[in-house]
């Protein structure tokens, strides 16, 4: 019977999780982010900062995860082994339906969006984002080393002109007035509020963090590199962002940073044009569409994983578990999880941003709780890393999903309640077949 194969080393581990952590984000929520903060440049700062903390404690606690279980599947073993495999069986379910497919068809949507300004698509549109997702389909189902090498390569790519910009914005820019004053006088309860709501903001931008577990069974050292890789991706990539978008304030000065944001412009466009025009402006497109391709490519890889656990696991498809006699792949779940993804393709980009939130959000919490179920449980288990900062830190990554939560429930209620319906049906679905099943 195939398996599959551990080919993963530290380099390619950074390479996927930190290719699907920088996306689209860092380039289009700066203005939404200045804007929950009261067009504060300072505030907007420490907002992406705090957002980096809690994005670096949450991938600590995943870390210890990981390497108490280092096997394929992630999330999904993690909640077995803490809530059992009904609670596991609705994680799955919602990545698949909605939250890991949604996700997929987000990142493709959101390339053609971005590749219709340099090129006219018009009623190819979607087409452009579906043969998108075959395409990396087709890649991934070549092994795990293929898809590793797409993501080593864009992610050097997508970070050549992200570091140019920043060196830009350091060495050319001009002093900018990072103030803490907001633009209308609020309370200091208001501002904490603000703050918090700009936080809940950035984490959008660093969300992916979660992926690299995953594909933790085909690593080549899981219990070193895990850790390594989990580290040195979160707190790179809260760096890069950070500095770049300190960067683009250098680049456009206070006001300019404030009446763009006020529109809802992508700051690196206006910022980069004001330096070299049109050139400017092409040069950010394609920055994007290569930060996109990566982040995708990372995404079609790892997320059939987690529903070929669930087959392993009996509470799937049972085709699911067929894994490619030569190249060693999930073939089966890579299929489904494009076709998945194709379907969802109807949704607007609101919409699947929040099924691509909502259902992430409720099973994170669950999975940094169980933290402290099994340090009380299973005291003994061997622990080849352990949280640092505990119990501090894995409650803060609680807070910050805690957070995400709320802003996600208030600002788009109706597609939030269709993740929940997934979710009661998914509960009823178990019953009826797969517990029927089983005894």
């Amino acid at each position: 019977m195939s398996t599959l194969k551990k080919e993963i080393s530290l380099f390619g581990g950074i390479s996927i999780l930190a290719g699907i952590m920088i996306g689209s984000g860092i380039f289009v929520f700066g203005s939404s982010i200045l804007e929950r903060v009261g067009f504060s440049l300072g505030l907007s700062l420490i907002a992406w900062l705090i957002g980096g903390i809690i994005t670096l404690v949450s991938a600590l606690t995943y870390a210890e995860l990981g390497t108490m279980f280092p096997e394929t599947g992630g999330y999904y073993v993690y909640l077995k082994k803490a809530y059992g495999k009904k609670v596991a069986f609705l994680s799955g379910l919602m990545n698949f339906v909605l939250t890991s497919s949604g996700s997929i068809a987000l990142l493709a949507l959101a390339f053609s969006e971005v590749l219709s300004y340099v090129i006219p698509l018009g009623s190819l549109y979607k087409w452009i984002a579906g043969g998108l997702i075959v395409l990396l389909s087709v890649i991934n189902y070549f092994g795990v080393k293929a898809g590793t090498l797409v993501q080593k390569i864009f992610l050097v790519a997508k970070l050549i002109p992200i570091v140019g910009i920043i060196f830009v914005g350091l060495f050319l820019g001009s002093n900018v007035n990072l103030s803490f004053a907001t633009s209308e006088p609020v309370s200091f309860f208001r501002l904490l509020t603000m703050v918090g709501f700009g936080v809940v903001g950035t984490l959008w931008a660093y969300e992916g963090w979660t992926n690299l577990n995953t594909v933790a069974g085909e690593m080549k050292d899981v219990k070193k590199d895990l850790p390594k890789a989990l580290s040195i991706s979160t707190l790179g990539v809260a760096v890069i962002y950070l500095l770049f978008i300190f960067s683009l304030y250098r680049i456009l000065g206070a006001a300019t940073t404030i009446s763009l944001s006020e529109g809802g412009a992508v700051l690196p466009i206006p910022a980069m044009m004001s330096l070299f025009g049109d050139t400017g402006m092409q040069i950010v497109f394609i920055s994007i569409l290569i930060s996109i391709f990566g982040s995708l490519n990372g995404s079609v890889m790892v997320f059939p994983r987690v529903y070929y656990a669930m087959a392993e696991d009996q509470t799937f498809f049972k085709s699911f578990t067929k894994v490619d006699p030569k190249y060693h792949t999930p073939v089966i779940a890579i299929i489904g999880s494009g076709v998945m993804a194709l379907l969802l393709l109807v949704f607007n980009f609101q919409e699947l941003l929040t099924f691509v939130v909502f259902g992430g959000l409720i099973f994170n919490t669950l999975i940094f709780i169980s933290i402290y179920l099994f340090r009380k449980r299973q005291p003994e288990l061997s622990r080849p890393y352990k949280v640092i900062g505990y119990p501090y830190v894995p409650a803060l990554a609680i807070l910050g999903m805690v957070l995400l939560i709320i802003s996600t429930l208030v600002e788009s209620l109706v597609p939030s309640l269709i993740g929940l319906s997934v979710l009661v049906l998914g509960y009823f679905l178990y019953d009826l077949f797969i517990k029927v099943k089983k005894s």
